[in-house]
This record gives structure tokens, C-alpha cells and sequence, in this order.
């Protein structure tokens, strides 16, 4: 049992009252984190905001310096990170091992944005009878930055939101999931021993409508930046009043199989297959709707299924594990629940659907799947891909369009105009072509239009959200 504590300028803060995290797989515990309140919030932002202070006045080399050890440090740390994302979020130490690396290049990617957090000339004397005046204007931090973290990838999201915002001299309160916060604990200590002021990287734990609520609020804080469901983050932008949001929500995301795709539908299945079970389905943009022409469709389907039936389910501690449990026996009571109501309102379970164990679920594949059925409208986060047939191009893109969410989709064609087409027509923040769209490098801007968000991640695109512009005028005359 690992026994974690929220960490608050530096000093391991512990409680009475914990929570319990327990390892996925097995229900088993792995460690106790404090249930944080409102009171250990506040002292964590007035401890924030005099490590807003320190933080600032660093250069933009020694920040970069700072992000750079952190990241070296990560990387000789990879297998314990890796051990302790698989007790904490189920996933397999596959999966983990590659969050790591991941999160290793976010930081590294963060550090090299510290020294690009520019501003520009301001011509003053564009504007009509304006003479003697020059400017600019620079990129300033914002201050404060609440960070709300998910499950499903603990380091590499937080890095996400953290990195950047020391890159661009913020300071930080970050919150994350109950689930895995044992994670992101040992990722606030490893920035901390690589240079920033302890002050800056405060972490406190506990439940959403606790913690998490009494962060959104503090109108000390200046920005909320948040991963998770789109009903908490209209909760979180409800109650968090003026301040600035990054938002990166929820989606179904679909992918389309262009009728000229028939000598690769194999490759095709396994790659689409590989996109829906990642993480036995729970990432944002997991593969979950696939449209597939349907001179193609029963062939498609075919080859799904033998993909889906080849992994193997289980422990996620073991090399050979493909696809491990759901976070908890809630989530997998929902994924079940909306199979069923599929079944019932007529589309059929080709494969999977069989519930091995309180969290694991069999990789799933539905076909002729109703539009107003969860497993189509919502986000299953779960391993489970709806396949529908489609007669055309422009029927797959009204499909998938036909959606709450937009966060990535996917068009598999050899037809430049149908890809173009594709791309302009579909309404997302991101359209991979050729490419499943769970495709995410962490250098590119990411986010949705719609309910799956505002705003945008990848260090570069965060390092603009979590800035100002200030502009300086001098008059010359």
C-alpha cells in the first residue's frame, strides 16, 4: 500500500479522511491519497500565488532548463512511472511504458517552448494621422492555473496542462482523478527536484465536488484547464465565473471506409481494431463509430472480428496482455448496459460483448447499430466499435456529423477530392486522412469544436492559451 499525500509548497500534506485507490484488475488496493477540501485548496493557491512570483522571475532558459531535467529524470525513472500507471489506471504496462515516453516528449517539447513565448512589432502608425509612436506586444503568464486531470492517461495529460503552464511562468494547483493521483504526485515532486520552486507545483487530491469545486471557484485562480466528461465541464465553466477555460471533452469518434479499399481491409480492421481497444477503449478518441461502404461491409466486419477475438484480455501487469480491464465496476455496469440496449432496439453483437469479470469486457464489435441508441450518440469509453454501413461518401459524412462531440475523425480512400471533400466538410478539430483518428502526436494542436471542447493542447498552442497579450506603446515625438 502506497500512502500518498497532497504536496503544497513543497511539504507532504496529510489528512484523516482518504481515499481509497484500488488497482482496476482486481479491485485490490494499491495506496490511500488525502480527501483534500476546500481549505486545502485555498492554502494551496495562496501558496501558488507566491510561486507565481518566483516562477516569473526565471528566465525563459532557466525554465527550459528546469523542464528539460524533469524530463531526463522521467526517463531513467520509466519502469517504476510505467508500474505505478498500470496499478493506478488498468491499463497494460504496454500502454504505460508508452505514456511514459510520451510524457517524457511533452516535457521536452514544453521546455523548448519556453524560450518561444513571443511577441511582435505593432505598426501604431497604420491607423490614419498617427506619427512619433512604436510598440509591440509581448506574451505575459497569467498567473494561477488550475489543473483537472483525468484517469485514463494521468501523466501524460497532466503534462499536458503543466508543462507548458511553467514554460510560460504560471504557477499551478493541480486536482487530479481519485483514481490516479498517485501519479501525478510523483510527477509534481520530479518537477520540483528539476529546478522549479516548490511553491509553483502544488497537487491536491480529492473528489470533483470537493477539491475540485472549490478550485473552479477561487477567483484567485485565473484559468481552468480541464479533461474529462462535457457535464462536469459545463459545471466547471457554470460556477468558475471570469476567468480563462481550456476544455478538452468528450467524443464518439468516427472513421470511414471509402469503397476503394478493398485489398486492405485486413490492415484496415486491425489498425481500426488497434484504435478502438487502446486502453480497452478509454481515450478520447478511441475509434468508436466506423462507417464503412457497403460493398465493403461484410468483409470489413469479417476481418474485425478475427482481429478483436485474437487479443488477449487480462491482467494488464503481464507483456502478453493486449486489453485490459475498465477503470471500475461502475463503468463497466454503463459499457454493458448500453450493448444491451443496442441489442434491444435491433443491431447485433458480430463478437465480444460477454463480461469476463466485474471490470473486464470482452473487445466488442456491434453492427446496424440505431442512431438513437447510447452506443451511438454518446461516448461508450469503453472496448467496444459500432460498424454501420454507408452508401456514399456524403452519407458517411452526414454519419458522422451526426454527433453531439467533435474531436478527430478519419477517412480511409485513395480519392484526393474524397478526402478533401471529407476534410471540409466534416465538423472536427482534427481530420486524419489515411489514419485512424485515435492518430495524436503531442506537438499538434488538439482539441474539439461542438461539446468536445475549447480551446486547444500541444505546448506550443497551450503556451497561447495560458498567456496575455500586453501591449507596450512608446511615443516618440
Amino acid at each position: 500500500m502506497i500512502k500518498g499525500y497532497m504536496l503544497i509548497g513543497g511539504k507532504k500534506v496529510f489528512k484523516k479522511e482518504e481515499i481509497v485507490i484500488d488497482f482496476p484488475f482486481d479491485g485490490s488496493p494499491v495506496g490511500t491519497v488525502p480527501r483534500g477540501k476546500k481549505e486545502d485548496v485555498e492554502l494551496a493557491v495562496e501558496t501558488a500565488l507566491k510561486g507565481f512570483e518566483k516562477v516569473k522571475s526565471m528566465t525563459a532558459y532557466e525554465r527550459y532548463q528546469a523542464l528539460q531535467k524533469a524530463a531526463r529524470i522521467i526517463a531513467s525513472r520509466s519502469r517504476e512511472f510505467a508500474e505505478l500507471l498500470t496499478l493506478e489506471v488498468g491499463k497494460t504496462i504496454k500502454e504505460s511504458m508508452g505514456e511514459v515516453g510520451r510524457a517524457v516528449n511533452t516535457i521536452t517539447l514544453s521546455a523548448e517552448e519556453a524560450k518561444r513565448v513571443l511577441g511582435e512589432e505593432v505598426r501604431f502608425d497604420a491607423a490614419p494621422g498617427i506619427k512619433g509612436k512604436v510598440g509591440f506586444f509581448r506574451r505575459v503568464p497569467l498567473g494561477v492555473i488550475g489543473c483537472i486531470t483525468p484517469f485514463n492517461f494521468p501523466l501524460n495529460l497532466t503534462c499536458h496542462k503543466v508543462a507548458p503552464a511553467l514554460a510560460a511562468g504560471n504557477a499551478v494547483v493541480i486536482k487530479p482523478s481519485e483514481n490516479t493521483s498517485l501519479t501525478v504526485i510523483k510527477l509534481a515532486e520530479v518537477l520540483v527536484e528539476a529546478g522549479f520552486p516548490p511553491e509553483a507545483v502544488n497537487v491536491v487530491t480529492g473528489y470533483g465536488e470537493e477539491a475540485g469545486d472549490a478550485l473552479v471557484r477561487d477567483e484567485r485562480v485565473r484559468m481552468i484547464t480541464f479533461t474529462g466528461s462535457v457535464a462536469t465541464g459545463k459545471i466547471i465553466m457554470s460556477r468558475g465565473g471570469l476567468k480563462k477555460y481550456a476544455m478538452e471533452l468528450g467524443s464518439n469518434a468516427g472513421v470511414y471506409v471509402d469503397k476503394d479499399q478493398t485489398g486492405r481491409l485486413k490492415e484496415l480492421a486491425e489498425r481500426i481494431g488497434r484504435g478502438g481497444y487502446a486502453l480497452a477503449g478509454q481515450v478520447c478518441i478511441s475509434v468508436q463509430r466506423v462507417f464503412v461502404h457497403e460493398s465493403l461491409f461484410e468483409e470489413f466486419t469479417k476481418e474485425l472480428c478475427s482481429f478483436s477475438k485474437s487479443l488477449k484480455v487480462g491482467d494488464p501487469r503481464l507483456e502478453e496482455t493486449d486489453v485490459g480491464p475498465v477503470i471500475d465496476r461502475n463503468a463497466a455496469d454503463r459499457i454493458m448496459e448500453w450493448i444491451e440496449e443496442a441489442r434491444s432496439m435491433g443491431a447485433q453483437v458480430l463478437c465480444g460483448g460477454r463480461r469476463l469479470s466485474e471490470t473486464l469486457i470482452e473487445p466488442t464489435v456491434v453492427v446496424n447499430v440505431p442512431r438513437e441508441a447510447k452506443l451511438f450518440r454518446q461516448e461508450v469509453f469503453g472496448p467496444v466499435i459500432v460498424v454501420n454501413p454507408v452508401d456514399s461518401l456524403e452519407a458517411a459524412i452526414e454519419a458522422v456529423n451526426d454527433s453531439p462531440y467533435g474531436l478527430q475523425a478519419g477517412i480511409f480512400t485513395n480519392d484526393l477530392k474524397a478526402a478533401f471533400k471529407f476534410a471540409e466538410e466534416v465538423e472536427c478539430g482534427g481530420i486524419m486522412v489515411n489514419e485512424i483518428p485515435t492518430f495524436r502526436v503531442d506537438q499538434m494542436p488538439y482539441g474539439g469544436v461542438k461539446e468536445s471542447g475549447i480551446g486547444r493542447e500541444g505546448p506550443k498552442f497551450a503556451v497561447e492559451e495560458m498567456t496575455e497579450i500586453k501591449t507596450i506603446c512608446f511615443d516618440l515625438n
